[in-house]
């Protein structure tokens, strides 16, 4: 039986570091004349609108929705469901990403919107979970350095169910 554990992150918490984040994003990209965001639905979303309200810098936002399936034997296939519509060539962009784990999804989008030539490309995560990481990337921006856990809540979900949550709780699967 699933069940929902203690909360990692509070609602206060994740709003003191997206404020905090918004004045470092700003300062690092002072000098840039357009910054675009690039969010993978779904469990970004919260975060990207947060983040949104928190810059004091215009921006302009696209998305990404990708499906995960295994094929017969087992390897990972990602799929575009909903591909970039902004053209982004020459210009800066963050990759906003809600969780960084493996690293083996996060390699495949980067290398997709590495395709589309933009002058530069970043990732900022939610939480970052580096001692699940397979792959050696960089994750420029961290809000969390998450412990090995399951979580769910602002915007995280478990079979779709608990993303309404404000906080960022343990979850214990089934």
């Amino acid at each position: 039986m699933s069940k929902l554990g203690k909360i990692l992150y509070s609602e206060e918490e994740i709003q003191r570091r997206i404020n905090h984040m918004a004045r470092i994003i700003e300062k690092d990209y002072e000098e840039e004349e357009e910054l675009i965001l690039l969010v993978v639905l779904k469990g970004a979303v919260y975060f990207l609108a947060d983040f949104t309200r928190a810059l004091q810098k215009p921006v302009k936002i696209d998305f990404l929705s990708i499906g995960v399936k295994k094929d017969t034997e087992k390897n990972r296939i990602i799929t575009y469901v909903k591909d970039l519509t902004l053209p982004i060539e020459g210009k800066s962009v963050l990759l906003l990403e809600d969780v960084v784990g493996t690293g083996l999804t996060l390699a495949t989008l980067l290398q997709h919107i590495e395709s589309f030539h933009p002058k530069s490309l970043k990732v900022l995560a939610l939480l970052d979970n580096p001692n699940k990481r397979l792959l050696h990337l960089t994750v420029h921006y961290r809000l969390f350095t998450m412990p090995d856990t399951f979580v769910v809540g602002y915007g995280l979900d478990y079979h779709e169910e608990h993303r309404h949550l404000k906080d960022i709780h343990e979850f214990t699967l089934p």
